[in-house]
């Protein structure tokens, strides 16, 4: 049985979110038929948004439709991705068209309209300070709210190195400011900076352009010692369940790191027809079009400095890897930053910061996502999207989106939930029996 309130009122909420990305708008979904836990997300944007700026043609999810904000944790709740084709009037459509993976500009829309769809989810409404005196007591832009719980789901920040922050602009942008910012590169010099997923990406839209609307030149570098395909193989994917997940929480903090370091490419890798594709097209760019000097690959460099070229240019210094006593020079009209996203800073936290225990860069969690801290056991911050280092690769990822909400879902109830069944695989290892083998 879910506790009373502490207090009564339109303003006082069981749960209260801030932010509404994929993670809370989960948790937002799962709440909403569970009308015990009175809850409301609050975000400063005008309207809900997801990667909008590098929502690019033919760009796809590299998960399963399965992994949306409510299936794999509630398949009959009315906020899942099949309830969305239905609801839109596409789900023949949708079958019909036989994607091998789901648009992403697709799944955008979906998420939308489940936030749309959510009258708890509040866009709009700035949250300023969270304070706590027996309850949690949130102040935003509009109004003062209290809450017995709060719900951190900021999300991820654009992250660049230091050294470029204050020369960010129109002609050197983080990949995420693609759209907005990449008008007309027609016989630019373009370096793209990063070997993941959102590098590739926009390396194949920059050499797939009509012949009139090419750029002179594309460079891509990459740290990585090659352009590396995501490891998608059914038993690394044993790696994204939720037995894995508590197995890894389980681990030493030297454990986790370096598991996050060697399986990196299990989530960050490029997608196999990506990979074609920027093939093919180099092919037919270099060998059936004679356009041998548009395109140049360059992995395993590290950039070490992005400074002034001439006549408004940049350029573009990097070290090879096997090789950093020497370093190359590139010049570049416009430099494109692939090199991903950072938890967001959780500054409207600072009034109990000091109540809250911390994992290295992290705040420290329980097996239920929510923050060890010097409070009452049935007051509690939790956070979403924000714990890799404690749960894995998994974490920012869609793939445990909906079991980690429920987990948080069955907290605020008091209740919990059936688990899958674990992986076929024996993560743990085994007690002895005292029997000879």
């Amino acid at each position: 049985m879910v506790p009373e309130p502490t207090r009564s009122g339109a303003e006082h909420y069981r749960c209260l979110g801030v932010g509404v990305g994929p993670a809370n708008l989960s948790l937002a979904s799962l709440l909403y038929v569970r009308p015990d836990v009175t809850s409301i997300f609050l975000d400063r944007k005008a309207s809900f948004s997801w990667h909008d700026g590098q929502q690019l043609p033919g760009n796809t999810l590299q998960v399963s439709l399965f992994k949306d904000l409510v299936t794999l944790a509630d398949p009959r709740n009315p906020f899942s991705f099949l309830s969305y084709l239905h609801d839109e009037g596409r789900l023949y459509h949708f079958l019909n068209a036989q994607f091998d993976a789901v648009p992403r500009v697709e799944f955008r829309n979906y998420l939308a309209w489940a936030a749309q769809r959510n009258e708890n989810c509040v866009f709009g409404e700035t949250v300023r300070e969270v304070s706590f005196r027996d309850v949690f007591t949130v102040h935003t832009d509009r109004r003062t709210l209290t809450a017995d719980n709060v719900v951190v789901g900021v999300g991820s920040r654009p992250w660049v190195p230091s050294y470029v922050r204050d020369r960010l602009g129109p002609t050197q942008f983080h990949v995420s400011d693609y759209r907005d910012t990449a008008a007309d590169l027609r016989h630019k010099r373009v370096v793209v900076i990063g070997g993941g997923q959102s590098g590739a990406e926009v390396f194949l839209e920059l050499i797939s352009q009509r012949p009139d609307r090419l750029p002179r030149r594309i460079s891509w570098l990459s740290r990585r010692g090659n352009y590396f395909p995501i490891d998608d193989s059914p038993f690394t994917n044993d790696y994204y369940m939720p037995s894995y997940a508590d197995y890894f929480y389980a681990l030493t903090r030297e454990a986790r790191h370096s598991f996050n370091r060697q399986h990196l490419l299990t989530s960050d890798g490029i997608s196999q027809t990506t990979l074609q594709e920027i093939y093919q097209r180099i092919y037919i760019h270099r060998f059936l079009e004679h356009n041998v000097d548009l395109v140049s690959l360059y992995p395993n460099r590290e950039v070490t400095d992005v400074g002034n070229g001439l006549y408004g240019s940049w350029q573009v210094t990097s070290r090879h890897n096997d090789h950093p006593e020497s370093t190359e020079v590139f010049e570049a009209d416009i430099v494109i930053w692939a090199t991903g996203f950072r938890p967001t800073r959780k500054d409207f936290l600072a009034p109990i910061a000091d109540r809250l225990e911390r994992d290295g860069d992290e705040l420290r969690i329980d097996e239920d996502y929510a923050v060890y801290w010097d409070g009452p056991e049935d007051r509690r911050v939790f956070v979403q999207n924000a714990a890799r280092g404690q749960r894995g690769l998994a974490d920012p990822n869609l793939s445990l989106n909906a079991w980690r909400s429920q987990r948080i879902a069955d907290r605020l109830s008091m209740v919990s939930s059936n688990e899958q069944l674990p992986s076929f695989i024996e993560w743990s290892s085994k007690p002895p029996t005292g029997k000879a083998p």
